[in-house]
């Protein structure tokens, strides 16, 4: 793989310096790739099976939420070695690594660190093998099903990247592992323990995302929003049990829950205005023990998505006015009207401010070749890194997509031959050397525009 990412970028360079050396004068030539863009290329490929050793170790030793404390301790020795000024243990687990270079803009770069409560199948020899249990008490696997390996190794590789080019650069890079993503978490607690107070404020922040969806080694971007917000949802739904042979003498909540259910699906298919996206999803219905037994309450636990503040309002207000209305309906007594409530896991919808996502989507086209970088369609997931944006909307902020699928797997997938897991499935296993690489790449291209000379 190295000789070949470097057989490549040679190939890139001395196609383009030919051009402009047979370019008409009577036109402009094209320009030549830059060196330090090829560079940082082929460093990347010498680096590479080093960085693989640190990322098999990483996908083989995975963490949960807010428990990154192996994952956090060896990579911030990393940072130490690399002459960052390094904090530990911020908003828990979390890591800031500072190295100031003169005056300058502050560039915030993230990656986040916690795996998922999966049980892992992908077959890969450095498979995890890791069991825990989850704060409820439920004995599970752990896995980097989200890829959030890949995410701590390319930056690794960019703080490597970046200290070895001061004389590039000039400004503070604030690098920082944050925990918690998956369950939307771990950035406002790094706020709230005072990243922008403790440690220089960001003027730009840049991240990535492996992409189950791409072909290994695209760079996808979008302007605008990018990722949703994200709302877990309970609907306490309350009734009067008794004898299934006697369900006059009852308020049942399992058929009022089937009446919220069905209700819930008109606040998408006709309150929501078509060109404004978003979704309720009934992800689990909970209710009853025994055939021949009422319950006296029932359980709907939902996924809410949207994108704008003012959409999640009006979709969780509607949740609350069905759920009242369908028990009224029901004949249910004030006082056993349903509890909806909304849980302390929001994650706030991700938004690249336009200008600034096609100015850096831009240095990205024109560092790799055609074809490499697409614009892609905002997406329904959810992603906390929007968090540092909202906490600072005067911040240029920017996360961006790479692509994790095979080619030949991606072939296979177009023709209907097989069907592609997503991201947090247990057989999701990006083609790795290739999002390190590109990503790796991407974000030191960015991060030098960024705090360049003037």
């Amino acid at each position: 793989m190295r000789h070949a990412l470097t057989a490549v970028l040679a190939a890139v360079s001395l196609s383009s310096i030919a051009s402009a050396q047979t370019a008409p004068e009577t036109t402009a030539p094209t320009p030549p790739a830059a060196p330090a863009q090829s560079e940082i290329g082929a460093a990347v490929a010498k680096d590479m099976d080093g960085l693989m050793t640190l990322y098999r170790d990483l996908h083989a030793n995975p963490e949960l939420s807010l428990q990154e404390v192996n994952t956090a301790a060896k990579l911030a020795k990393r940072l130490k070695a690399l002459k960052f000024d390094v904090t530990e243990k911020v908003g828990g687990t979390g890591v800031v690594a500072v190295m100031t270079n003169g005056s300058g803009p502050t560039l915030l770069i993230r990656a986040d660190m916690d795996g998922l409560p999966v049980v892992e199948q992908t077959g890969l020899d450095f498979a995890s093998k890791v069991r825990t249990k989850t704060p409820e008490g439920v004995e599970t696997g752990v896995m980097h099903a989200c890829g959030h390996d890949t995410h701590m190794t390319a930056f690794i590789e960019t703080a490597k990247l970046m200290a070895a080019r001061k004389k590039d650069w000039k400004g503070t890079l604030v690098m920082i592992l944050q925990p918690a993503e998956e369950v939307g978490k771990g950035a406002r607690n790094m706020l709230e323990d005072g990243l922008y107070t403790r440690f220089p404020r960001p003027t730009h922040a840049i991240a990535f995302h492996d992409a189950a969806n791409l072909e290994a080694g695209v760079v996808g971007y979008t302007p605008g929003y990018a990722l949703a917000n994200v709302d877990s949802v309970d609907i306490l739904v309350k009734g009067l049990g008794g004898h299934g042979a006697y369900p006059q003498t009852t308020k049942d909540p399992i058929v009022l829950g089937a009446r919220i259910v069905t209700t819930l699906q008109t606040l998408i298919s006709r309150e929501q205005e078509p060109q404004d996206p978003a979704v309720v999803t009934v992800g689990s219905f909970q209710a009853g023990a025994k055939h021949n037994i009422i319950p006296d309450q029932a359980k709907l636990l939902l996924t809410v998505r949207s994108y704008s503040d003012e959409t999640r309002a009006k979709l969780i207000e509607g949740i609350k006015r069905v759920s009242r209305g369908e028990a009224i309906a029901a004949g249910v007594p004030d006082d056993k009207m349903p509890v909806v409530t909304v849980q302390d896991e929001f994650t706030p919808s991700t938004y690249n401010p336009p200008e600034f996502a096609e100015q850096m989507a831009g240095l990205l086209k024109g560092h790799f070749p055609d074809g490499r970088v697409i614009k892609t369609p905002a997406v329904m997931g959810g992603e906390d890194f929007g968090r540092f944006y909202r906490a600072d909307k005067s911040i240029k902020s920017f996360i961006f997509w790479v692509g994790g699928v095979p080619a030949d797997k991606m072939a296979a997938s177009a023709s209907g031959q097989v069907t592609l897991p997503s991201l947090h499935s247990p057989f999701w296993a990006p083609q790795a050397d290739k999002v390190i690489a590109t990503a790796s790449e991407a974000m030191t291209v960015l991060a030098l525009d960024i705090l360049k000379k003037d």
